[in-house]
């Protein structure tokens, strides 16, 4: 009984395993300061609580609006809140990131610009699940090895269903 349990809670615990490397969970974050134009993202402002159903539905609705090609880009969000602070409210824009800021925005949608310039910029190779959790950590150690500060103001991006990117930029 005591080997048969033990087996089985092996065999889940390396299934677990293996599901988190997959995902990237064992992913190290890439963090470096370069310069970058200024970008577009056409979506949605939210303000109200980490879990909120809005914040939900806006990640849905951006999520669609690129699988039915209303617009050409990619998932990003602007968070307004320093994720250090832990809080229950979130002050955010959630939405694409646009080539073209003169394109046709999808119904209800904004348009949010974010200047050019020098950012600290945090990578990872990991599921967009997994990524924040890697990316804070390592962009704010980061920020305080090298005594920089930057404006709160947090750009996620995420090309890709397996890679995420943090940019807060540096103030002078």
């Amino acid at each position: 009984m005591n080997k048969k349990f033990l087996l089985i809670a092996l065999i889940v615990l390396g299934f677990g395993f293996s599901v988190y490397a997959y995902l990237g969970g064992f992913s190290t974050p890439e963090i470096k300061v370069t310069n970058v134009k200024t970008r577009y993202l056409a979506g949605n402002y939210y303000a109200g609580p980490v879990e909120g159903e809005q914040l939900g539905q806006l990640f849905r609705q951006a999520a669609e609006v690129l699988e039915k090609k209303e617009v050409p880009g990619v998932l990003a969000n602007i968070y307004y809140n320093n994720p250090e602070k832990q809080s229950d409210s979130l002050k955010a824009f959630i939405g694409i990131m646009i080539e073209d800021s003169t394109a046709q925005l999808p119904a209800g949608y904004k348009l949010q610009k974010v200047a050019g310039g020098k950012v600290v910029q945090a990578s990872v190779n990991a599921h967009y699940m997994l990524s924040p959790k890697k990316l804070y950590p390592a962009l704010f150690d980061y920020l305080k090895m090298e005594k920089l500060k930057t404006k709160q103001t947090y750009l996620e991006i995420f090309p890709t269903d397996r890679t995420a990117i943090v940019q807060a930029e540096i103030i002078p």
